[in-house]
């Protein structure tokens, strides 16, 4: 089949399959299958195993593939584009609230609250994962069904022009920016064009007249949106809302934070509202915001307080994002899921302020900083050389290059250098550690969860 319009392949896909598909591994029966591309793969290589293996129909974009199953295979300009324009027809069936929200640290966090916060309410459908890209997207959309009451969908991005593609497919009604830092500057060039990607959600809200919620107490983001007149507020933040960071005496690296009552409107003699104890397991102060958000977001959208509160203290972060590991010789933070300056310096500035013994940075490179690489691994170098580590294990080559460099560090600062995960582990089975407690933090690249074996 060719030269088929997007309503009638959607006509197909709604009435005569299963789902979506893109791996013949996992082939779900009655599905249509998206013959996408890689870079080292070619889809349409996989439609006839595709076919046999139980789906329903296949959409493809070599011609030659076609003669293969006339009936069963549609043929169209692109595969990719398709996917999209038939999951952006998809998400317009539905007249549901949908959350978009972007950022350049704590995207995943902050979605995974606001779920967990929603589901105490509603059916919700939200990002697996981090599938925020140009295939994840659609395939989140997909998932939308008549029992769906909201989706969260994370939208991530490294190139100018991708949060436009992403926002324009999910329709928000909704957004949120967690926030903006220096990240993928190789394809942003700057700060300036990081904001200005991202800000591409604004504007789409902007143009529509929905709402973003936003961190006022970010001078960034009020910045943004304050260009965008058109865009309706919903205000958050630790100042907005007179939260507080509670320290724990007892030395754990946990979040908790109290707020203020929303039930109770008197003030008492000493001046301050009645506090609700806001537990997480979540571990750096800097978490507080993406809680606020979660809690900002289900208040609008009716979520009793006391539930949403549950809600995140129900929540555990997994996938190597800030969790807390006890491997019974070391107690191990683990963030190496990604990584750029702004994220690595609060983890850095967090764990320096935790009541925990025996402190151990193991750092990994952080990637696709372009010509600012070495100047902002420098920068890192310089504040952990202020913290008093006892020890610093660094993997890779950008911090190479940095610490040979480096200038000005305290006397006695010093460092071992890693090529790569791998050989730092080695080294680990050497020279094993324990009753240290220590923080792994670098780029997904760089693979530091490796080293979790050795430690």
């Amino acid at each position: 089949m060719k030269n088929l319009e997007i309503e009638e392949i959607y006509g197909i896909y709604s009435q005569n399959s299963s789902g979506v598909c893109t791996d013949t591994r996992n082939i779900i029966p009655g599905s249509m299958f998206f013959a996408l591309r890689g870079e080292t793969f070619n889809g349409n290589d996989f439609v006839v195993n595709a076919l046999d293996g139980g789906a329903a129909y296949a959409v493809a974009d070599e011609p030659a593939v076609e003669a293969a199953d006339p009936e069963r295979v549609i043929l169209v300009e692109s595969v990719l584009e398709t996917l999209q324009q038939l999951a952006r027809h998809h998400r317009r069936q539905f007249k549901i609230p949908v959350i978009a929200l972007t950022g350049t640290n704590g995207k995943t966090t902050t979605k995974e609250l606001i779920a967990a916060c929603l589901r105490k309410k509603y059916n919700v459908v939200s990002t697996e994962g981090n599938r925020n890209n140009h295939i994840g997207v659609p395939l989140t959309l997909f998932r939308i069904n008549a029992e769906t009451q909201v989706a969260v969908i994370e939208m991530g991005a490294s190139n100018p022009g991708e949060i436009e593609t992403l926002v324009k497919l999910v329709c928000p009604s909704f957004g949120l920016i967690t926030n903006v830092g220096k990240a993928h500057l190789q394809g942003f060039g700057s700060l300036e064009g990081v904001m200005a990607t991202k800000g591409e959600l604004y504007d789409n809200l902007a143009e529509h007249r929905k709402i973003a919620f936003v961190n006022v107490d970010n001078p960034l983001l009020v910045q943004m949106a304050a260009k965008r007149q058109r865009m309706q507020i919903v205000p958050y933040g630790v100042n907005n809302n007179c939260a507080k960071v509670v320290v724990d005496e007892g030395g754990s690296p946990f979040l908790s934070m109290v707020i203020p009552n929303p039930c109770i409107t008197d003030v008492k003699e000493n001046g301050a509202s009645e506090w609700l104890a806001v537990k997480t397991n979540l571990i750096g102060a800097y978490n507080a915001d993406n809680v606020l958000a979660a809690l900002c977001i289900s208040s609008y959208l009716d979520v009793e307080t006391a539930e949403a509160i549950a809600a995140i203290a129900e929540y555990v972060p997994s996938n190597n994002r800030s969790q807390l590991t006890e491997t019974g010789r070391n107690s191990l933070i683990v963030d190496a899921y990604n990584a750029n300056p702004t994220s690595m310096r609060a983890s850095i500035e967090n764990f320096a302020s935790l009541n925990m013994p025996h402190k151990v940075l193991m750092l990994g490179d952080m990637l696709e900083l372009g010509a600012d690489s070495v100047q902002e691994h420098k920068g890192i170098l310089s504040l952990a050389a202020g913290c008093n580590f006892e020890k610093i294990y660094l993997v890779g080559k950008e911090f190479a290059a940095a610490y040979g460099q480096l200038q000005g560090a305290p006397d006695g600062f010093a460092a071992e250098l890693f090529e790569d995960s791998i050989q730092l582990q080695e080294h680990l089975k050497e020279k094993p550690l324990s009753g240290c407690s220590i923080l792994i933090k670098g780029s997904r690249g760089k693979r530091l969860e490796r080293i979790i074996e050795a430690l």
